[in-house]
């Protein structure tokens, strides 16, 4: 799976945001009758929400 524990994504707005746009992107695709694209980067919001909002823990702790 994607470690996406990076510093980069500390900020809360960055993280909901990567979401959004991953759902958004995924949206769009299945407009577009495109349902591969769709998927992937439905999945894609999924694994990052995942991550983002259960499973997360500040990359700044664990030093």
């Amino acid at each position: 799976m994607f470690d996406l524990k990076l510093p980069f994504f500390r900020p809360l707005w960055r993280r909901v945001v990567t979401v959004l746009v991953c759902f958004g992107w995924g949206t769009v695709e299945f407009a577009n009758n495109a349902p591969f694209f769709g998927i992937v980067f439905v999945g894609l919001g999924v694994v990052a929400g995942y991550q983002f909002f259960i499973n997360w823990t500040d990359p700044g702790d664990s030093n």
